[in-house]
């Protein structure tokens, strides 16, 4: 079996960030502890071909400043080749934000604006019970911190998903969808650092909003559990335990 993984990027990091730590697929490759010469990047919001799933071992999804609502071609035809590789079980995948909801959306459920507002920052999430007899979330329990930030939501589940983890302002911070595959809405990906970068990329958008960018940096800090999930992740796909 390949040990080569897939990753679909769909969007592209602040450029001050970009400048000092790479972008979304490096962030990917750290975290999940991949070697770059194991790991293929497709642009899909650059129009790259899609591969064959059967060619990898696993398939992550990145975040996007793009919106699913806006229905792209590119996105609308990522969304199917993710459903297709879901429904048939081909591969296990994990999306994470944009691609969270892409996987949600390409399998059926509801993506739109979060009626309760922009979620960003370090913040404390909560497991399931359901958590617990998931491979990916089982040595995670009840309440861990985590980094995030996006607008939109997945507000209607597809049929047969599952809540792994839920926050305050989201319902659906962590989704199941299927055998091997998994939605998180926050980002594994991030380091403190980079959650204080997008703090301070948006400031005067957050205030303009009412949000103190100045009390988000002082809660923002490490997410060791969340962080974790990706590297997990990628050990059980890889070792065929998935």
């Amino acid at each position: 079996m390949t040990s080569h993984v897939l990753v679909l990027q769909t969007g592209s990091t602040l450029r001050e960030l970009a400048a000092r730590r790479g972008d979304f697929a490096e962030w990917f490759m750290r975290c999940g502890g991949l070697p770059r010469h194991e790991v293929e990047v497709v642009r899909v919001d650059q129009g790259e071909m899609l591969p064959s799933a059967q060619r990898f071992a696993a398939v992550l999804v990145t975040g996007s400043a793009s919106m699913v609502t806006e229905r792209a071609d590119w996105s609308e035809r990522c969304a199917a080749w993710l459903a297709a590789a879901v429904r048939n079980n081909t591969v296990p995948v994990l999306g994470v934000c944009y691609g969270h909801q892409l996987l949600a959306h390409g399998l059926g459920g509801g993506v739109d604006w979060n009626p309760r507002g922009r979620q960003i920052g370090t913040r404390v999430l909560t497991t399931t019970p359901g958590a617990a007899d998931d491979p990916l979330f089982a040595r995670i329990e009840g309440r861990f911190r985590a980094q995030t930030t996006h607008q939109q939501s997945v507000v209607t589940l597809p049929a047969g998903a599952q809540v792994l983890a839920m926050s305050p302002l989201d319902p659906h911070q962590a989704l199941r969808f299927g055998a091997r595959a998994w939605g998180l809405q926050f980002h594994p990906e991030f380091s403190a650092g980079i959650m204080a970068g997008y703090i301070g990329g948006r400031r005067e958008r957050l205030a303009a909003e009412g949000i103190d960018p100045l009390a988000l940096l002082r809660e923002c800090g490490p997410a060791p559990q969340a962080r974790r999930l990706l590297r997990r992740f990628v050990e059980l796909a890889r070792t065929a335990r998935l």
